[in-house]
């Protein structure tokens, strides 16, 4: 009976031995889990910095001068002295006129102020001669008024003869159509042998100067406005009058630009201020016409803070949000205002300041109040984000 007494004995010992030495192989599994290891995160280091704030506005070339060539004098075009598309001066010869009946008015008029000249002199010499008659009564006092008043009408009649001779020459100098401004003239609307009048609609011929060559921009109102507000701040000062053509292929003009003129008022139709800008044009690659972007340094910011775009996001209700690395590396979420995009980036008006880490990598993999491992790292000016400690190390190599 003893031996199937131990033989028990001994089962009962292995089942309970085995049971409690299972409890510290558990207990070890459990220690090596732990708790999860906090998420990567790459973090950008926010700092205030001087920043020039620009705008991008469209607009159109327009010649600095534009003169219509139109006839004074009606008649029959003889030459055409120019050739269309070429370089005139101011006072070159454009056109000539047939000028024999402006040569035959001419001629008229100046006989006609030789003969009242000399009935002039001879109203004088009477007048003067009846005024010392008079004086022994020689002849009565009516006959020496007479005398004076012919001589008095004598008189207008030159100043009358001398107009008439003026306008006389001056109709035929204008059969000789000279350009009144320097530029370059255009294609011509009239041939050798066409009659123009004095008052026709259609210009002979357009000269347009296109050195320096004028850029008409618009801007909205509302964006002057916030102009306005921004330069009001303290830490803001006004821009140059700098400009910078971007043209139709999209290629930058060499020249710069300078800012000329704003309009007074904003258009009703619209809702936009004309601006003007002047460019110099030597070598005449710019046209009137040319459809062109124009960049404007509006102003300064000298404490901008300008974060990459990959650090802020935007609600369900559309409001502006950042995730910053904060005490014990935890995540916090700001709500910021942005101002406006300057490349890759956010000009931010309120929400973060000097020395917050910035989320900018693994954002999607983090929530507010997370344990996070912030990782420095920097952005270029394409948006790529680089580890900065990888970076230093390759330099160091």
């Amino acid at each position: 009976m003893k031996a199937p007494l131990l033989l028990s004995t001994l089962v009962v010992s292995l089942v309970l031995g085995g049971c409690f030495g299972s409890e510290p192989q558990a207990g070890a599994k459990t220690g090596a889990a732990g708790a999860a290891p906090a998420t990567e995160v790459g973090v950008f280091t926010v700092e205030h910095s001087s920043v020039p704030l620009t705008s991008e506005l469209k607009g159109r070339t327009v010649a600095s001068g534009t003169a219509e060539v139109r006839p004074q004098v009606g008649g029959v075009i003889k030459q055409r002295l120019f050739e269309e598309g070429s370089e005139v001066k101011k006072g070159q010869l454009l056109y000539q006129i047939d000028p024999k009946l402006y040569e035959a008015a001419f001629n008229q008029a100046r006989a006609n102020l030789r003969s009242a000249e000399s009935t002039l002199e001879s109203a004088r010499l009477k007048d003067t001669r009846y005024a010392n008659l008079v004086k022994i009564e020689g002849i009565s006092k009516q006959e020496s008024d007479d005398a004076h008043a012919a001589y008095l009408e004598a008189q207008a009649n030159i100043e009358s003869y001398k107009a008439a001779l003026e306008t006389a020459r001056i109709n035929l100098a204008y059969t000789k159509v000279v350009a009144e401004i320097d530029g370059r003239i255009g294609i011509s609307s009239v041939t050798p042998g066409a009659l123009v009048t004095a008052d026709q609609s259609t210009a002979m011929a357009t000269i347009r100067s296109f050195d320096p060559m004028y850029v008409d921009l618009t801007q909205a109102s509302r964006e002057l406005l916030n102009l306005r507000k921004l330069l009001a701040r303290d830490s803001v000062s006004a821009g140059t009058t700098d400009v910078t053509l971007i043209l139709e292929d999209g290629s930058e003009y060499p020249l710069k630009g300078q800012l000329r003129a704003r309009e007074l008022a904003v258009d009703e139709a619209t809702g936009s201020v004309t601006l003007r800008a002047e460019f110099p044009n030597p070598d005449g690659l710019l046209l009137p016409g040319m459809f062109v972007r124009a960049v404007l340094s509006e102003a300064v910011d000298n404490q901008a803070i300008v974060v990459p775009q990959q650090g802020v996001a935007r609600d369900n209700q559309g409001n502006s949000y950042a995730l910053v690395v904060g005490a014990n590396n935890q995540v916090e979420k700001r709500v910021v205002k942005t101002e406006r995009v300057i490349g890759n980036s956010w000009l931010l008006s309120s929400g973060l300041q000097d020395g917050d880490r910035l989320i900018v990598e693994g954002t999607s993999k983090v929530n507010p109040g997370s344990a996070v491992n912030p990782v420095a790292v920097a952005v270029d000016q394409d948006g790529r984000i680089h580890d900065i400690a990888s970076a230093d190390d390759e330099g160091a190599h």
